[in-house]
Parts: C-alpha cells; structure tokens; sequence
C-alpha cells in the first residue's frame, strides 16, 4: 500500500516538472555505458526495469530481506542489481524498485526539504495526520513497506484518488497522472498492474474467484502486507480499507468481500 503512496509523490514532482517519467541515467552508477542507463522513471513506475530482484518473503536470503533488514541503504542495495532483462520489457514486481524510486525523489527534493517533503506536499494537504513513514539508515523513506497510517487516513487517500487526484478545492495530483497510474502495463500479467497500482486483485486474495469478475472495471488497489488492502472505485464513489492480517494469504477473499460491498450500496 505504501508503493501507492509513493505514486502519488512521483506524480507531485511530475506535475511540478521536476522530474520526467522519461527520464533516464537515475544514478550515478547507472551511466553509459552501463546499461542499466537505460531505465525510466516510467520503467520503475511500472515494474519494468529489468533489474534481478527476488521478492521471496518465505528465503532469508532473498533480495527483499536482505534489503529490508539487513543492509543500511535500501535504495544502494537494489540500484546494485544486474540485469536479467532488457529495461521496459519484462514485468517483475520488486520492493527493490520502489526504494530505488524513493531516493530518486530524495534527490530531487532535496536534502533540506526531504525530511518533511512527504508531509507538506501530500500528508497534511489532506489531512492525513496519522501517517508515518520510516527511514533507513541512510535517510531514505522506505516506501517499498514500511508506511503506517490508520484506517481512516488510508480512506482519506483513497479518496483522493477516487476523486481524481483532488481534495476538495485542491489538486494534489493532475487527473492526467491519476489515468497514467491506472493505466495497464501491458507486460505484467493480463495487464493486472499500472504504475505503482494494482489493477487486479492476485489469484491468492480472490483474484480468480467468480466474485472477481463482478467487481466493478474502474476499480484498483493498494495491496499491502499479509491481505492489508485499498480498494478504489470511483465509478461506485466507493473506497474500502482492510487492514486485518491474513498470516496464511489465501484466507483472505479480497474479491468477495468487494463485490459484497458493491452489492449492498
């Protein structure tokens, strides 16, 4: 849910021109002829980059662990990957991704204004006061997993998405960024993930369940830790938070328990 989040900073920073989703040569590592040089905002966005990245929560020694846990500097540890495919065109869902957004957007804030950045420009704006984002080590903002907020400031932002990137008189994100970040990508599976937004729910929380398919088109979702989920529908004027953890992830219908709130509003 927290990758979500993070979407919403990106886009911030696009709207204002300060950074570009075409932009490439992120890092000072990722120089030509470096070929990682060739990754995007956009690429990162969409989980495209290319970058090896094991997202293996049951290894301690996977990527995502050891980057979590392990190491001082979230974003250096996954910028440090090689690649297994060309930028822009495999899918492959990484934490490490979004650390690497996050310090990119560290840099383009600025050392000065980063502490509070998140706060100022999205946080207070929408009167989401409960919200906690926990550094790394090195300062980073872990936007990969480690955001807390209650309930009802996970609605507020939802809401804000659900009306189109506006909190009543003011616009934090522009309604054309809000249709680029629910937009598919077209090489994840069945199109199932837009850009830092799932589009889908996954098989194991209902995602091919028949309830699945009475969900309403428009939807998307935050889909967090252990069945932790943001589900919005704008067409339904809907946004719905679940925060219960699910230990074993199949317990949790996400599906039905959408399309059985469509059903009774």
């Amino acid at each position: 849910m927290a990758k979500s989040v993070l979407n919403t900073l990106v886009g911030v920073l696009v709207d204002e021109g300060r950074l570009s989703i075409g932009a490439r040569e992120l890092l000072p590592r990722w120089r030509a002829p470096d070929p990682r040089a060739a990754i995007s905002v956009e690429d990162l966005l969409r989980m495209r980059s290319g970058l090896r990245f094991s997202e293996a929560y049951s290894n301690p020694w996977s990527d995502v662990l050891q980057m979590l846990f392990n190491v001082p500097d979230a974003a250096a540890y996954a910028s440090t990957r090689p690649l297994d495919a060309a930028p822009g065109l495999s899918w492959s869902y990484s934490s490490g991704t979004t650390n690497i957004l996050s310090a990119i957007v560290r840099h383009t804030v600025g050392e000065d204004a980063y502490a509070s950045w998140p706060r100022h420009a999205l946080f207070d704006r929408i009167g989401m006061s409960s919200a906690v984002v926990e550094p790394d080590a090195a300062g980073t903002f872990v936007f990969s997993s480690f955001m807390l907020a209650t309930a009802r400031d996970w609605a507020r932002y939802g809401q804000l998405w659900a009306d189109a990137g506006r909190c009543g008189d003011l616009a934090i994100v522009s309604r054309e960024w809000v249709r680029f970040s629910t937009s598919p990508t077209i090489e994840s599976p069945d199109g199932r993930f837009g850009a830092h937004w799932w589009l889908k729910l996954n098989p194991e929380i209902g995602g091919s369940a028949p309830a699945a398919a009475a969900i309403a088109p428009d939807a998307f979702f935050g889909i967090g830790h252990e069945g932790q989920t943001l589900t919005v529908i704008p067409s339904r004027r809907l946004v719905l938070v679940r925060l219960g953890a699910a230990i074993y992830i199949d317990s949790w219908n996400q599906a039905e328990f959408v399309a059985a709130i469509q059903d009774v509003v």
